[in-house]
């Protein structure tokens, strides 16, 4: 038998993919039609619009309006535009104190913390200041290796108990905000060294189990509501700063002197009348800022030169309790005058310690004539 040989036509073929290729652009065309008229292509650009959004930390309220995303892309250039401006308006310091282990959040368009934060557990360091966030979330006991929490001037009401969990925790600073009581759990806390309480105007009392914070060298609990020094404070056996000032301290305990670390005690705009003869058992303090008109009886001694102390300094300006009708008013107004006077107080105090001479060459500085506005 021969071979058989196949004979074909090579334009039959050709014809045949060229039909074929017609029909499948045409069915690419007709799903193209298909996807545009469909709802799917919109919700999916929407997606990837609000996905890329919560990656660079934009908020929600910027981009969504009334339930309505705003998909413009000139939006996202106008946010990134705006965030490297107020980036590059920044302090040379905080310039230099930015790293990939540091967090820093600032304006009052921040109504939350941004969703990809909780995947950032790496970080140690938060500063998040003039913003109107109020919650600090539960999530934030994934940040072990959490050394500074620096959060003031927010509206922060409440501090959730999982900050117990930071056993890193060295800073805290949640001062004037709108908090009326502090978690028991931060005396977990215990490497904590320095907290600051101030200016949150409704505090009336810490917790006892903060006396746990043994490693605690700085307290400041001024501008709020203090009856009384607390009694986890006393505890604190490494206290070498205390500012409770502008609360309602009528008198100090008699066992202050448990306080043996204590070097600057501030007490302005307080309503004592007489300071304890256990005070001249603060044998390194050298600091002493006492405040209100009801102060009658000084231990003499206390301006002895045998004392450590370099200044003492005795203000006449009770705080004015008068109430004004709009009670929120009062507050902000109140918030804002005991920050401008912390702030003049903290200046004035470190003018002090660069002038060291004459003041602090050995005898006691005593001032009873401080300005009016502090």
């Amino acid at each position: 038998m021969g071979h058989k040989v196949v004979v074909f036509d090579i334009s039959v073929i050709r014809a045949l993919w060229e039909t074929r290729v017609k029909k499948h652009k045409a069915w690419q065309k007709k799903e193209a039609e298909r996807l545009e008229k469909s709802a799917l292509e919109k919700i999916k650009e929407e997606w990837n619009f609000v996905a890329e959004c919560r990656r660079k930390g934009i908020p929600q309220a910027v981009y969504c309006k009334n339930g309505f995303i705003d998909t413009n892309v000139r939006l996202l250039d106008k946010i990134e535009r705006n965030t490297l401006t107020r980036q590059s308006s920044l302090p040379k310091d905080r310039g230099k104190r930015s790293s990939a282990f540091v967090f820093e959040l600032s304006g009052e368009h921040w109504t939350e913390l941004p969703d990809s934060l909780k995947e950032q557990t790496h970080l140690k360091e938060w500063h998040i200041s003039n913003t109107l966030i109020q919650i600090i979330p539960t999530y934030i006991e994934l940040f072990q290796a959490m050394r500074i929490l620096d959060l003031p001037k927010n509206q922060i009401s409440h501090l959730p108990a999982e900050i117990g969990c930071l056993k890193n925790l060295k800073e805290l600073n949640v001062s004037f905000n709108h908090l009326k009581s502090i978690p028991p759990e931060l005396g977990d806390c215990e490497n904590l060294d320095r907290l600051d309480c101030s200016g949150n105007l409704e505090l009336m009392e810490l917790p006892f189990e903060l006396s746990n914070l043994k490693q605690v060298t700085f307290v400041d609990i001024s501008a709020n509501k203090f009856s009384s020094v607390p009694i986890c404070v006393l505890r604190m056996s490494n206290l070498q700063w205390l500012d409770i000032s502008s609360n309602n301290l009528i008198d100090l305990p008699q066992d202050i002197d448990r306080l043996e670390e204590l070097q600057s005690f501030l007490l302005y705009k307080n309503k004592l009348t007489y300071l304890p003869y256990s005070m001249l058992n603060l044998k390194k303090l050298t600091l002493l800022v006492v405040s209100g008109d009801h102060l009658v009886e000084l231990p003499t001694a206390l301006c002895d030169s045998s004392t450590p102390l370099k200044f003492v300094s005795l203000m006449d300006n009770p705080i004015d309790n008068a109430q004004c009708e709009d009670g929120d008013e009062i507050m902000e107004s109140e918030r804002d005058r005991q920050h401008f006077d912390k702030e003049v107080m903290k200046a004035y105090i470190e003018d002090l310690k660069e002038r060291e001479m004459p003041l602090f060459d050995g005898s006691t500085w005593i001032w009873s004539g401080m300005c009016s506005e502090f």
